[in-house]
């Protein structure tokens, strides 16, 4: 009987056994899951990375390879997606659009073909996220690829006859070679390196410096611009290479690839990589809409992580804030991260899904503006460090949309004060990091900045001849980081301080010229400056008065208190008639022309810019004032007008998911109009349910009975079962979960929330 039972479990685990394999034989090839008609897709499956690729005038994406806000990126080095060669296979993005560093070029033939960076043909490129594979068909080579977090794996096949090579390059830097291992440095910028630690799973049969076009073999280390080391194969046909990356030492790199990597298995990688994209991107689970829609959703939300990126090694980490090498106490530290984007929508997407890692994104700021030596807050941090790019100093919109939204994982008050010195004793000269002065004086004198009258030369220091003043740009924006330190000072009972960025965020009012409603730049002298073409002024990207948009765009650039924008223009009819006025009026000269002097501004709708961040909220303003549905109307059709699944699916510069969350904002039917108030406009669902893992086990649905493509009209809402007649509602409804019911039809219903606005100053 005892017999019988073990026979019996045996060939139970048999059965059991062949059935697994037979799932995995059916799913599965070489580590990538088919679909079958009866097996739902999972979320990376409708990630496209080349969507985007190509657009207008500016390259908007790049087919990025990564593991979730990883330090490790790759993308193919050409051009731009119709570039016909490949500048050798990259071994690290070091910041987005950045060039590589390191680069490694397999060869097979003619020692004297050997070269730092050898150009490919390419075919049968395939990409996901979390895998690179391409064909070199001149070179006849297979190329397979998968990363880890700081460490990745190539696999490369040679179908030729004749001696294989490895050519390792350096941009500007050092390599040493050690049998089977290279390592090296190379300079990311003065004080800052990237270091490599790369093995192979063959010894090669000798190894030298490339110089010159000749192997001096013999030689093991070189160092300089385009220092390469290349190793000899032999008549293998198949190669591993397994390297680790670190910005702290090549010792660091070797530690961080022996703990994510064990092998020079790329399916093992690959299948990793896969099941971390799907954790992160199932926090959002979508049903309805088409599978174009579905597409277009979850690489958008692929793309929100791309930056920051995680720089902690082993506890860890380097920073260019300070050029040291810093412990992390047990807290990532993040860097990488083009606040001026990504304070609008990615932030904001981050608090829902992710709040662990903004609490810490939020701390890095912290002791970024700390290790700078000055304690004001970053704007534009890289890993070369913070680059004041663009303008403004929108991380204090982070801090108090976090704190608003519930997050409390760090300390309000430094937050408060490298926000404040970072607004008041930096120079708000736009990508500049020097100390206030001239420029600045006057703005707090007199509440704006002042532009230069056509003619006038420029005498303020720190003033880029090509970024120039940015007049009416700088004073909307600083106004609205007022507006932020303001309700931070509130939060921590700072009454005075409270009042007096208050009061000071109604200085776009300085700025607002009462006869034509437009923000207007204005000199020094208090006077309006003439002949301004709301249109066309300003110079290349309009910088003398605004910044790469034009004065239709920033009419609308007062984010925090829309409600006096409406009365300042004149009602909620004038508001309406002024929006639908800018979605009207044409260019008014051919596209060549217009993109010329404003190549930011494509994506167009008339005056209107889908392609620039300062445009996100635009669409929603309607919900202000009183006519909702065409806020729905208006927002599906830019969804569909420039946002697609193909090459030019997105309008302009996406900047690391600065604009794609915008996207998956608005195809889940809401979006955060004014970062720090703990509001949610409604517009128009894409999918009829979406439900949104906020954490400890809370869900926030959407439910949209009857959305589609025709159905875009919200006919009638309920929150968490309660009756809902107004296009917002706020955070706190949502904390722990809850359900947005919305009803939609074909024709829109007019009436429903038109008489209650979402909150404003005003």
């Amino acid at each position: 009987m005892e017999l019988l039972k073990k026979i019996g479990k045996f060939l139970l685990g048999v059965v059991i056994g062949v059935a697994i394999m037979m799932f995995v034989d059916r799913y599965y090839v070489k580590g990538k899951r088919l679909v079958a008609d009866n097996l739902p897709k999972e979320p990376v499956e409708y990630v496209n990375p080349y969507m985007g690729n190509i657009s207008h005038l500016l390259v908007p994406t790049y087919p990025t390879v990564h593991l979730p806000n990883s330090m490790l990126r790759v993308y193919p080095e050409r051009g731009d997606f119709t570039g016909d060669r490949l500048g050798g296979l990259p071994l690290i993005v070091t910041s987005h659009r950045g060039s590589s560093a390191f680069n490694l070029s397999p060869y097979q033939g003619d020692e004297a073909g050997l070269k730092p960076v050898i150009p490919y043909s390419y075919d049968r490129e395939k990409i996901v996220p979390y895998r690179y594979q391409v064909y070199l068909d001149d070179a006849n080579i297979e190329v397979d690829y998968a990363p880890s977090h700081q460490s990745a794996v190539y696999s490369l096949t040679f179908e030729k006859d004749g001696p294989a090579y490895l050519v390792f390059n350096s941009r500007n830097g050092e390599l040493k070679c050690d049998g089977n291992t290279v390592s090296g440095f190379q300079y990311v910028d003065k004080k800052t390196k990237v270091y490599l630690y790369a093995e192979t799973d063959k010894a090669p049969e000798q190894s030298g410096v490339l110089s010159g076009g000749t192997v001096k073999y013999g030689q093991s280390s070189v160092e300089g611009k385009d220092a390469a080391l290349a190793l000899a194969f032999g008549g293998q046909k198949k190669i591993g290479v397994r390297y680790g990356i670190s910005f702290i030492s090549t010792e660091q790199a070797r530690k961080n690839l022996e703990r994510e990597i064990n092998s020079y298995d790329v399916n093992a990688i690959a299948r990793i990589g896969r099941n971390e994209w799907n954790d992160a991107l199932g926090k959002i689970q979508v049903s309805g809409g088409s599978e174009n829609d579905k597409t277009v959703f979850y690489t958008s939300l692929y793309r929100c992580y791309e930056r920051p990126v995680n720089l902690s090694e082993d506890g860890r980490y380097y920073s260019a804030f300070d050029g040291k090498i810093h412990e992390d106490g047990g807290h990532p530290f993040y860097t990488d991260d083009w606040i001026w984007d990504t304070y609008r929508a990615t932030h904001p997407l981050r608090i829902l899904i992710d709040k662990e890692r903004e609490t810490d994104i939020i701390n890095s700021y912290l002791l970024m503006a700390r290790q700078m030596g000055t304690n004001w807050m970053p704007t534009f941090p890289e890993v070369t460090g913070d680059s004041r790019r663009m303008n403004s100093n929108h991380a204090v919109a982070t801090v108090i949309d976090a704190w608003r939204k519930g997050v409390r994982g760090f300390d309000l008050e430094k937050a408060y004060e490298a926000a404040r010195k970072g607004i008041e004793e930096k120079t708000l000269i736009p990508w500049s990091a020097a100390p206030s002065g001239w420029l600045d004086e006057f703005y707090k004198e007199h509440g704006y900045i002042p532009a230069l009258k056509p003619g006038e030369k420029e005498t303020v220091a720190n003033v880029s001849p090509w970024e120039k003043r940015q007049p009416v740009a700088v004073t909307l924006g600083t106004a609205y980081d007022e507006w932020c330190l303001s309700q931070i000072a509130a939060e921590l009972g700072k009454k005075e301080d409270a009042e007096y960025f208050l009061a000071r965020s109604y200085n776009y009012r300085n700025l607002f010229n009462p006869e034509t409603r437009f923000f207007h730049p204005k000199d020094k002298d208090g006077r309006f400056i003439e002949g301004v073409d709301y249109r066309y002024s300003g110079g290349l990207g309009a910088r003398d008065y605004y910044d790469e948009n034009n004065g239709y765009v920033y009419r609308w650039d007062v984010q925090h208190n829309i409600g006096d924008l409406i009365s300042l223009i004149g009602g909620n009819e004038a508001f309406t008639a002024a929006l639908d006025s800018m979605f009207d009026t044409p260019l008014g000269m051919s596209k060549w022309q217009f993109y010329s002097f404003l190549p930011d501004h494509t994506g167009n709708v008339g005056m209107f810019s889908m392609a620039n961040e300062p445009s996100l909220h635009i669409p929603y303003l309607y919900n202000y004032a009183g006519q909702p549905w065409k806020t729905q109307k208006r927002i599906r059709a830019l969804l569909d007008q420039w946002f697609r699944n193909d090459l030019m699916g997105v309008p302009g510069d996406e900047d690391g998911g600065g604009m794609s969350a915008f996207v998956v904002f608005s195809m889940m039917g809401f979006y955060p109009v004014t970062p720090g108030s703990p509001t949610y406009n409604i517009g128009s669902p894409v999918f009829s349910d979406v439900k949104i893992d906020l954490g400890d086990g809370n869900v926030f649905e959407i439910v949209s009975e009857g959305a589609s493509s025709d159905n875009k009209y919200v006919q009638s809402a309920t929150l968490n079962g309660e009756e809902l007649n107004q296009p917002w509602f706020d955070h706190s409804r949502i904390t722990a979960g809850g359900v947005l019911s919305l009803k939609m039809g074909p024709k829109a219903d007019k009436g429903w929330g038109a008489g209650s606005p979402p909150p404003s100053e005003n």
